[in-house]
Order: C-alpha cells, then sequence, then structure tokens
C-alpha cells in the first residue's frame, strides 16, 4: 500500500469477501496480531459493535464482541470472543462509585452477558464498549508506546497531527479499568473529530466504520508514527542510548553457557525457573550501551510489559573485556541488592488487603557483551519475557530519538492516577512510577487470575534428561515426564529415534518444552554437547536419566575379549563419564538435583552366557552407591529391572528367536516381532512371584519416582522393578 513503509497490508479481499460479521473481526484481529511490531503476545484488545437476534426476544440488539480476557490477537479464534449486550455495559455508567472503587465494576460484566457465552470480558471492555465507534483497536505497537512513554509525547503527538494530517488526542496515564472508560468517553465527547487516542505510558486506540477501515486505519498511524521517530532519530544523529560503552563479545555464547546453569540456579532458589537467552543485534546495542544501567532501573512503562518483565531487570555491572569466571560472584552480589530493593519496593506500596510478596527474583537479567537472560514457568514464558524487554528496549530507543535539547518539565502522563513528582525522566523517557507499577503487579484482579490457573504438575519448572530416550524405557520416561509437566530432553545415538520420540512428547508438553540432541555416552565431548544444548534451549538440567546399555550376543553364543571390552565401556565407563559431565551442571545450579541410572537384576543373579552383562551391571550397581558420596548433594538413585522385552532395542528378533529356542518355546517363522516378544515376556514373568511382565511404564514410574520431589532425601538406592525375582533378593 502506499503510504507504508514498515508495515505491510496483509488484508485480502478475497478471503474477507467469504467472512460473516464475527469471522470479520476475528480475520482483522490476526493480520493485526501476525505482526510483533503492532502488538506483542496477549497484549492489545480488538472490538466490533454487532447487530445480532436476541435468543430471548428474536429482536435486534447491538451486541459488544471484544476479545476475552487472556486472549492472543494472532491466534484467537472466533469463540475467544466475549459478547455483551451493548446497552447493558454502557448503563453501567449510572452505577459507577468512582475510581476508588472501580474494580467491583469487573464483576458486573458478567451480566451483560449475550447468549450462553462462557469467556470472560476483559478488564479492557469498558474501554472498548463507550468509545462510539462501530470497530475499535487496542494496541500496543512500539512506536506507539515511545510516543506514549516520552517526556514531550504529547508536544510530539501534535507535531506528528499537523504533519501527517491527524487528529489524535492524548490521556495522561490511567491504570486499565472503568475509569479510564470514562476517560475516553469524555475525550470523544470533547473531540468528536479525533482519529485516536495515545494512552500516556500505555498504548493507542484507532478505530473506523468498518472492519477493514479500522485495520487500515490502525496500520496507517502505527506506521507513520514509526516514520515519525525515524526523521527524528536521523535529524537528531546521535547514537542510540548515549553510544556503545562495552563491545559484544566474540565469545559470548560460550560465556552465556558457562554462566547461564548458575544464573538460572541463582534466581530459582524460591522457585524453579526455565530460561532463555538472546543476542539479538537491537538486544546488544542496548545492553552494550552507556545509559543501559540508568534506563534498565528505570524499569517499563506498558502495563502489559511490566506484567512479565517486574518492577525492572537485574544489570550486571560488569566490563565485558573481563574474565568470564568472574560472573557468578558478581550475578550472586546484583542478586542480593535486587531482591532487598524489591522486598523495599513492596514493603513501601503495599496495602492491608494487598497479595503476599511473590518471588523477589528477576525475570530479566542484562549482561554487557553477552545479551539478556530471561526466566518464565515454561520455555515459552521465558520467550515472551524476552520478547516483552526487547519491546521495552525498542520503545527506550524511540522516546530517546525524540529527545529535545531543552528537557521537557511538563511531563503529559501525569494526571489523577499519578503527579508529575510521581515519574522519573531518563533522556526523554518516561517510566511507570514504582506506586502505579505496585498497583498493576499486586492489582487484586490479577491475583485472582493467577488463583485461577490450573494447578502446575508434579514435574513443572523442570528440565530432564534422558539418554536412550529414544526406544524402550528411555522413552517411556520421557513420555511420562512429558505428562507430568517437564521439559524434555531426549538424547540418544539413534537420531531418528529421538527425534521421533520427540514428536511424540512436543504433542503432550508443547513444541517449545522438548528438545532432542545426538549423544555417544563414551564420548565426553559428545555428552558435553548434549548437555550444553539443553543449558542453552532452557537454562540448566535438573534431572538426568540414563536408560542406554548393550547386551553383548553372538551367532556362536561366544562373547570376544572386543565385546566384553565394549560391554564394560558402555554399560559402567560411559555412566561415569556422563554423570561426571551431568554434575558439573547440576552443582552450578545450587538446586536439588539427581541422576537415575538403570542397572539390572542380573546385577545379583549368577547366570551362564551372560557374563560380561552381569558384571557390567554389578559394576554399575555399586557405581550408582559411589557416585552417591562423591557428587553428594547431587542424588544418585538407580533401578534394577528384570528382563525388560517390550521396546527394548536389545531384543532384536534374532536374539528373541535365539531365547525362544533354548527354553524349548514354540514359534511360528512368520510370527511378528510383537508376538515373539511377548511370548518371551510371558515365560519370564513366570519366574517371578507377580507373573506379570515387566512394562517400559513401570521402570519409568520408578525412574521418574527417584529422580523427582517425592524422595528428596533419597540417595545411593536401588529399587527393583523385576515382579518378584526370588533368584535376585540379596542375600
Amino acid at each position: 500500500m502506499a503510504g507504508l513503509k514498515f508495515l505491510e497490508d496483509r488484508w485480502d479481499e478475497k478471503v474477507a469477501a467469504t467472512l460473516d460479521a464475527p469471522e470479520l473481526l476475528r480475520y482483522r484481529s490476526n493480520l493485526l496480531g501476525s505482526d510483533l511490531r503492532l502488538t506483542n503476545f496477549g497484549g492489545g484488545n480488538t472490538s466490533s459493535k454487532l447487530e445480532m437476534t436476541d435468543p430471548l426476544d428474536g429482536t435486534q440488539k447491538t451486541v459488544l464482541w471484544v476479545k476475552g480476557s487472556g486472549g492472543d490477537l494472532g491466534s484467537i479464534k472466533r469463540a475467544g470472543f466475549a459478547t455483551l449486550y451493548l446497552d447493558r455495559l454502557l448503563s453501567m455508567e449510572k452505577v459507577y462509585p468512582g475510581v476508588a472503587r472501580e474494580d467491583e465494576m469487573v464483576a458486573m460484566y458478567t451480566l451483560c452477558t449475550f447468549g450462553n457465552n462462557p469467556v470472560a470480558a476483559s478488564i479492557d471492555t469498558p474501554l472498548h464498549g463507550f468509545l462510539p465507534f462501530a470497530h475499535v483497536d487496542h494496541l500496543h505497537p512500539d512506536w506507539g508506546i515511545a510516543l506514549a512513554a516520552s517526556a514531550n509525547g504529547k508536544q510530539k503527538m501534535e507535531e506528528f497531527n499537523k504533519e501527517f494530517g491527524h487528529t489524535i488526542v492524548w490521556l495522561p496515564w490511567q491504570r486499565p479499568g472503568f475509569e479510564l472508560a470514562m476517560m475516553l468517553k469524555r475525550a470523544v465527547e470533547a473531540n468528536p473529530k479525533c482519529d485516536g487516542i495515545v494512552l500516556g505510558g500505555h498504548g493507542l486506540f484507532t478505530w473506523g466504520d468498518t472492519q477493514r477501515e479500522s485495520y487500515l486505519n490502525t496500520i496507517t498511524i502505527v506506521d507513520q508514527i514509526g516514520q515519525f521517530i525515524e526523521k527524528h532519530h536521523l535529524n537528531r544523529g546521535k547514537e542510540h542510548f548515549g553510544g556503545a560503552l562495552h563491545a559484544t563479545r566474540s565469545d559470548r555464547r560460550e560465556v552465556a553457557l558457562e554462566m547461564f546453569a548458575h544464573l538460572r540456579g541463582a534466581v530459582s532458589r524460591k522457585q524453579r525457573w526455565i530460561g532463555s537467552y538472546v543476542d539479538a543485534p537491537d538486544v546488544m546495542e542496548f545492553v552494550n550501551s552507556a545509559q543501559a544501567k540508568e534506563l534498565a532501573h528505570l524499569g517499563t512503562s506498558c502495563p502489559d510489559h511490566f506484567i512479565r518483565t517486574k518492577i525492572r531487570p537485574m544489570y550486571i555491572e560488569w566490563d565485558a573485556k573481563g574474565d568470564a569466571a568472574t560472573l557468578p560472584k558478581l550475578i550472586d552480589a546484583a542478586l542480593e541488592t535486587y531482591r532487598k530493593e524489591y522486598g523495599e519496593y513492596y514493603t513501601k506500596h503495599a496495602l492491608k488487603d494487598s497479595p503476599a510478596q511473590r518471588d523477589a527474583s528477576p525475570t530479566v537479567v542484562l549482561v554487557p557483551g553477552v545479551g539478556m537472560f530471561t526466566f518464565g514457568k515454561n520455555k515459552t514464558e521465558s520467550r515472551l519475557t524476552g520478547e516483552f524487554y526487547t519491546n521495552a528496549i525498542h520503545v527506550m530507543q524511540g522516546a530517546g530519538s525524540m529527545s529535545s535539547a531543552v528537557p521537557c518539565t511538563d511531563v503529559p502522563q501525569a494526571g489523577p492516577a499519578a503527579g508529575p513528582e510521581e515519574f522519573t525522566v531518563f533522556e526523554n523517557y518516561v517510566a511507570l512510577p514504582p506506586s502505579e507499577a505496585f498497583r498493576i503487579e499486586y492489582w487484586a484482579l490479577e491475583e485472582a487470575k493467577i488463583r485461577r490457573q490450573p494447578a502446575e504438575k508434579e514435574l513443572s519448572r523442570r528440565i530432564v534428561m534422558i539418554v536412550g530416550g529414544g526406544s524402550g524405557i528411555g522413552r517411556e520416561v520421557a513420555l511420562l515426564a512429558a505428562e507430568r509437566g517437564a521439559h524434555v530432553v531426549i538424547a540418544d545415538r539413534d537420531t531418528a529415534g529421538a527425534e521421533n520420540v520427540a514428536e511424540e512428547c512436543k504433542k503432550i508438553a508443547g513444541k517449545e518444552a522438548v528438545l532432542w540432541v545426538p549423544i555417544d555416552i563414551r564420548d565426553r565431548v559428545a555428552i558435553k554437547s548434549a548437555l550444553a544444548a539443553a543449558v542453552e534451549r532452557f537454562g540448566g538440567v535438573d534431572m538426568v536419566v540414563n536408560t542406554a546399555a548393550i547386551f553383548p550376543s553372538s551367532p556362536d553364543g561366544i562373547i570376544s575379549d572386543s565385546m566384553w571390552g565394549t560391554t564394560l565401556e558402555i554399560n559402567v565407563t560411559a555412566n561415569w563419564l556422563l554423570s561426571d559431565e551431568a554434575s558439573k551442571v547440576l552443582q552450578a545450579q545450587g538446586l536439588d538435583t539427581s541422576i537415575v541410572l538403570t542397572s539390572s537384576a542380573n546385577a545379583v543373579v549368577a547366570k551362564k552366557g551372560s557374563e560380561a552383562y552381569d558384571v557390567s551391571k554389578a559394576a554399575l550397581s555399586h557405581l550408582v552407591r559411589e557416585l552417591a558420596v562423591t557428587l553428594a548433594p547431587i542424588r544418585v538413585n538407580g533401578i534394577s529391572p528384570a528382563t525388560v522385552v517390550k521396546g527394548s532395542t536389545m531384543f532384536p528378533r534374532d536374539r528373541v528367536k535365539a531365547s525362544l529356542t533354548k527354553y524349548a518355546i514354540a514359534f511360528a517363522e512368520d510370527e511378528t516381532d510383537d508376538s515373539l516378544r511377548n511370548k518371551l515376556a510371558a515365560f519370564y514373568a513366570k519366574r517371578t512371584l507377580t507373573h506379570v511382565p515387566i512394562d517400559p511404564k513401570d521402570c519409568a514410574e520408578a525412574i521418574l519416582f527417584l529422580a523427582g520431589p517425592k524422595t528428596p532425601v533419597t540417595t545411593g538406592h536401588l529399587i527393583p522393578v523385576d515382579g518378584g525375582l526370588v533368584e535376585a533378593y540379596l542375600r
């Protein structure tokens, strides 16, 4: 489209022509949400006022369709919109008790529901309802918030209006809610020809008479604000954020990997967090800049940003040319200061009915020369936290670009909610006052939303690495861990098997919570690489499980010296190498972490023909006890299953047939692999007290019991999973 420089008109009239009114709202919303320059995940709202037939009396009623609470514009479906009788919503003005009690109005939104719609109306619902326009967009574009968060924002908005022919009006800061709806209503009544509203420190409202017009007005105004800011930056002729104070390290990713596990453990003292690392150019420009420390301490402005990024990020004062080995101590010192300041922030602003103080750890950590680390309760949340703070960086950059030679003293964000003395300005950027930030972070409505969330699962916030996860017991451990909320790393020499299991786990836990990596546990370099991949993706590892092993066999039944050595190398030495390397990551975090190795009932049952395997498992069982002592407080345990035939790569068809022949069990040559395995498993089961074949799922249950939070004081222990194999009783 002519006139657009940064954005693109994605509207397809052929698609739009096939849609009814609610679907057009969905379509418009998805288009707006598909571009993070327009709004961030879960941010912003769209609405339409549509004529619909009342199911009670058959008359036509105007119904407000508006994005439901917690929805995301980019992915919202028709069913994600709340629907309200517009006349009922507007009548609420008559009973509005004033700003001090505005939260009481939220409970009344359900009384306005049209139809049997279960979607909860968001706090922004009246903001859309009281604007007298058919279609309304409320977004948080970086350029729009930059204007809204500038000390000279109102002045620049007036310049923008003159340059681009708009009639946008300015409102001072006000927390989202019914009072802001009243302010919007009065603003339009006072300026009936306005074509947009800037909410000080918050965002942008635009609208149109049709879905298409609303969409076009929105992308046009946002793009033009971007052009306006760019022109100011070029005319200013200065580097963003005061220029670079540090240089980006060429080895930044290596440094990030070295410090990430320690950092994750340090911020996870109260509750575990999953991490993400970002070294994008715009992030590096900010963290390396001369103004990064001061700007970071001010915090963000937009409420949507603040909810995830907290009052402010933690900035590590470090010479980017220095020794990376000094970073852990700097992190610990910075964290002590951060938590102290957070406690003071809570104490200063908390009221008698405020929720209890939450985790005082930061969710964003900035390291000069290295980049940004972000944290959330899962991988998706940690990634989004990074995206939101990147948005905040863009906002600060845009505000700085519009700074004037003469600093603005009349902060236009000031208003009834917060006086000018509460706002802090640095390089033209105006941050949200701590008092207002607290009112959002510890908002009773936000607390209620948190309490409505489903309870976290047993392994939520934990990262499980399963070696041998591409088949058999390892596969079942991966699937069960995913079901219990864990982030799963599947490591295997069989990369095809690992990838297949990863796809299965993604269907359970979500695609961002699963990673597969190649590994050869005989090779320290390969082990380090697999662990590094887990740390890079999630920030650390909490549980390491190994189910990989080898059972030596040959056509003539004779085990060569080479095969004997290979068996001990894989079944014993490789477990030592894996545990030794894993312990470095586990220890760095300083959390309750664990290792579980897979031994066998054969470790205590002497048999003919399996000497190499039996001896290797006997050694492994004792290695479990040795590692428990050596690696404490890391917990090291193991399981000792009887023969597991189902799903095991140690039971190829030829070995199964040989075993069936050995035990004189009849079978047909054309029987399937599963049929042959079931016969062998049933035979082994008869030798136990329970007469039940050992299933890989049984082993997975025991492994996760030992690895997880239910056994915090159990270490150096091996659990038999053998159906009651009397021959394996210790004596």
